[in-house]
């Protein structure tokens, strides 16, 4: 992994002043100078602070220089609130005065355009080469609560963290305010709260591999529309799993338009987001699906940071509830714990003899007459060692109802090693003020629906964390151009690579050809072979079951007159002719490609119209284990179809799986081949056969 955190000065000096400058505050209320200077008077910044405005002397009793040159040197941070077209002299004059870090606030620059993206390179430029860690521009600025610190124009009511919390880490200024807010209504404290903008210096990334490492910070709560520098989120990802500070990142893009992958049918299957999404959660981050999902999961990481959930256990008081868990659970595919024989003689021994003990668990309406059920079940169910989280989801009932259950409940939450989250139903009906006080002094993570937790705890229990070695990238690069092989060029690349290719020939004349045919016995294919031919079908250059020289004559003429007509300017490298294959159990198709941002993926799916069809892919890390291959390919929907259901031979997955291993290790020592799609690999019982291959390179 290749980058590396802007030197720890720089953000140290950014995120952590010592000293402050605002160029352009102002006197007036809610201008965005007279914010920024507003806050940090309300926050009581304990550094030096200095202002600039050329028409004012002082402000709030603070005096004023009138330009940036008149500051002190080596002042660490700088809010700039200038109009876009005095930024670049603005940011010399930075570099002149030495200052450690700047906020740009103002907004034309990249996102309107050439001309603006050119502008916000030159201001790059000249903060990169005087070591200024650069925030924005068009940005919101950031907030460090720790140290009353708030580097922002949003105006901020000051609360004060006294301990470690969340780092709220984001692109989008409106986002950084809204999982703020959302995180402080939820009582999870916030550390930090950042937004990046257009980085034209300092990325997300950077912020998250700083921020890491700050002891004040408990959780990592991020959303971002783009990583730039996968290679160090990923290495961040992985120190945050070691400091066992959770990583829980939202990130828009699953329906917008895929990157094209070379003429290949998986590239509009398999898209940017889904493959990130492979990657960050092989790194341990926790990938929420939306805003509910973002908050949920950082409430329930607040109290329980360190969970690993893969079973969950669920407790309530109602069999209709217990009948929607089980079919929630298995629409989300999170696993419903079994519970060990020693867990269910210990509920069996509390509960009325007419209860069911299972997981999900009812235990009925005798917890109106006996609310230490609630608690005593509770606690049993979060000492079997098979239970990763237990929810609990209970109906309200009158105050003294939800206060009884609550008393119950309490000592088994704020004891809990596991996470336990609390579901009271009935939507938005009032609590007690007095349930709501005791819950926020226990921490208890408390939802309204036992949907939400449960969907909280699947996004968790699909994250697994692997070794810094494991997990292997390579640094984004700039797309090249390519060129695609013609099938007979693919297949003698894969046959030098080991790979166990049918015997084919390559005729250019017809006397060629039925020498050819007979040398591999009938029957068999004829396909027309060119570089730029990548789909050959298309044009009429396929022809499969010839039986005989006659036949073969035959197909060689039409093949010929049909290219002829649909491409008279493609120019052959001659026919392939090789055996003809039995028909096969099943196909799967095979694109293991070289993604700019993440660097190798396998895409597996069902093939013919299966995969487009059904989109029933599965995306594997490129240099994953036959043994992990295989498992994922068993996880398709269409699954039984190659492993022995309804009667159907099992069929040779393991081959199949070594077969997408040894395209991993062809990719990784070949960096010119940009994708290898086998499309269709034909499985049978007792082995694989790769039917047809397109093999792209770099031009």
């Amino acid at each position: 992994m290749t980058d590396r955190p802007a030197p720890a000065t720089g953000l140290a000096r950014l995120l952590n002043p010592s000293s402050v400058a605002i160029v352009g505050a102002s006197p007036k209320p809610f201008s965005l100078g007279g914010n920024v200077l507003q806050n940090f008077l309300s926050f009581g910044f304990p550094g030096d602070l200095h202002l600039v405005n050329p028409s004012h002397s002082e402000i709030s009793g603070i005096p004023c220089v009138a330009t940036i040159d008149e500051l002190p040197e080596n002042v660490d941070l700088v809010a700039l609130i200038v109009p876009a077209v005095h930024v670049p002299e603005a940011i010399e004059a930075c570099a002149r005065r030495k200052v450690g870090s700047v906020i740009l606030f103002s907004a034309g620059f990249a996102e309107t355009g050439d001309e603006g993206r050119a502008m916000q390179d030159r201001i790059a430029k000249v903060a990169r080469e005087a070591g200024i860690a650069m925030l924005g521009p068009n940005c919101m600025g950031f907030a460090n609560f720790l140290r009353s610190t708030p580097g922002t124009f949003e105006p901020l009511a000051y609360t004060p963290a006294t301990g470690p919390g969340a780092a709220v880490i984001t692109q989008s200024g409106a986002m950084m305010g809204n999982l703020r807010i959302a995180l402080l209504s939820r009582g999870v404290p916030v550390s930090y709260a950042v937004s990046t903008g257009n980085e034209a210096v300092t990325t997300v990334e950077e912020v998250i591999a700083y921020l890491v490492e700050d002891p004040q910070v408990s959780q990592l709560v991020v959303f971002v529309e783009q990583l730039k520098k996968p290679d160090l989120f990923l290495k961040s990802a992985l120190r945050a799993r070691e400091l066992g500070k959770p990583l829980i990142v939202t990130h828009p893009g699953r329906s917008e338009r895929s990157r094209e992958a070379a003429k290949s049918h998986t590239g509009a299957i398999a898209g940017d987001h889904a493959v990130m999404a492979l990657f960050v959660r092989k790194a341990g981050v926790i990938l929420a699906e939306g805003f509910d999902e973002l908050f949920d999961i950082a409430t329930i990481c607040n109290r329980f940071p360190s969970a690993a959930v893969s079973n969950v256990a669920l407790m309530t008081n109602s069999g209709a509830v217990r009948g929607f868990t089980l079919d929630f659970c298995d629409a989300l595919g999170l696993p419903i714990a079994p519970l060990q024989p020693a867990t269910i003689k210990a509920l069996a021994d509390i509960l009325p003899s007419f209860a069911t003990v299972d997981n999900p668990l009812d235990i009925t309406a005798q917890g109106m007459k006996e609310p230490n059920l609630f608690g005593d079940t509770t606690e049993r169910l979060l000492a079997d060692p098979g239970v990763d989280a237990v929810v609990v989801a209970v109906m309200g009932g009158s105050t003294a109802q939800i206060m009884n259950k609550w008393r119950s409940l309490r000592p088994r939450f704020e004891t809990a090693e596991k996470p336990a989250v609390y579901v009271v139903l009935g939507d938005e009906h009032p609590m007690p003020q007095e349930f709501l006080d005791e819950l926020a002094e226990s921490r208890t993570p408390f939802f309204r629906s036992p949907e939400r937790a449960l969907r909280a705890f699947a996004r968790m229990a699909e994250t697994h964390s692997v070794s810094q070695t494991e997990l292997v990238i390579t640094p984004p690069s700039e797309p090249r151009p390519t060129r695609t092989l013609s099938e007979a060029r693919g297949k003698a690349l894969l046959r030098d690579a080991g790979c166990d290719i049918a015997d084919f020939v390559l005729a250019t004349d017809i006397e060629a050809g039925l020498r050819a045919a007979q040398d591999v016995g009938y029957p068999v294919v004829l396909k027309a072979q060119a570089d730029l031919l990548a789909h050959k079908s298309d044009v009429g250059g396929v022809k499969i079951g010839i039986d005989g020289p006659d036949a073969f004559a035959r197909a060689w003429d039409e093949m010929q007159s049909a290219l002829a007509t649909n491409a008279p300017d493609l120019t052959l490298d001659g026919l392939l002719v090789e055996p003809q294959a039995a028909r096969p159990d099943a196909e799967l198709i095979i694109a293991s490609r070289r993604d700019p941002q993440w660097g190798i993926v396998h895409v597996v799916g069902m093939g013919g119209v299966w995969a487009e069809t059904l989109k029933d892919v599965r995306l594997i890390a490129g240099n994953a284990t036959p043994a992990e291959i295989e498992a994922e390919i068993r996880r398709l929907r269409s699954a039984p179809m190659l492993v022995g259901g309804r009667n159907l031979p099992p069929l040779d997955v393991a081959g199949a799986a070594a077969f997408v291993a040894r395209l991993g290790a062809l990719l990784n020592a070949r960096p010119d081949i940009a994708e290898i799609e086998v499309n269709p690999l034909a499985l049978y019982r007792d082995r694989i056969a790769i039917l047809d291959v397109l093999v792209t390179v770099e031009a």
